[in-house]
């Protein structure tokens, strides 16, 4: 789908990071862990960009989680921090198969902006009744509200500075009906399926979304 959407909201959900509500248009279907591009014209010349939905579903709205040094953003990037709501933005999509499909216990990996998704799955998850695990690698965490409300909720959430091993062998149990998701940049996706490798889950079950 090609689309032209309204911001309908901008949160700081922390550390130079913002998550970007935006409406979602007619006959728009997309599941938690899917991902979008999102587009616009700057000073004529064209950009574009793709962003995992980071909210559990998609009724009347969606959420990405945009993640940006400032002193090293480009164009785009200081295009997406200055959105207001009411402004507008063009997308297409969703793509990717890496994303939740009703699983009855997820397991979410995260480094870094993997945690859009990451919390995205794990509310989609509880909602429907079922097993949530994050695991969160970072120093400077961001959607620290909604991990508090995934504790609250019954899930676990692990968030790890560095060493992931200890953080991911309590997080997975092995059963047949659990489900791993890794997102994040290549170092964390290859620390991370390192990690899982010395579990009782197979890393190459693994659903696993790499940022480059």
């Amino acid at each position: 789908m090609n689309a032209t959407v309204a911001v309908t909201g901008v949160d700081d959900v922390g550390p130079e990071t913002v998550a970007l509500q935006l409406e979602s248009p007619d006959g728009f279907d997309a599941v938690p862990g899917q991902f979008l591009k999102l587009s616009a014209t700057i000073d004529g010349e064209e950009y574009g960009r793709f962003y995992t939905l980071s909210s559990p579903d998609v009724v009347e709205t969606f959420e990405i989680t945009v993640g940006v040094d400032p002193d090293e953003a480009g164009p785009f990037s200081r295009f997406l921090l200055d959105l207001e709501p009411g402004d507008a933005i063009e997308i297409s999509g969703p793509f990717g198969q890496t994303f939740y499909d009703g699983e009855s216990r997820v397991v979410v990996l995260a480094g870094g902006p993997g945690i859009g998704p990451a919390v995205g799955i794990a509310e989609a998850a509880v909602a429907d009744g079922n097993e949530a695990a994050i695991v969160y690698r970072t120093d400077a965490p961001a959607h620290g509200d909604r991990l508090d409300a995934l504790r609250e909720a019954g899930a676990s959430v692990f968030v790890a500075e560095t060493d992931l091993a200890d953080a991911v062998a309590d997080a997975v149990t092995g059963s047949t009906d659990e489900q791993v998701f890794v997102y994040g940049f290549a170092d964390f996706v290859d620390d991370a399926l390192t990690a899982l490798g010395a579990t009782a889950a197979d890393p190459e079950a693994a659903k696993v979304e790499n940022f480059g």
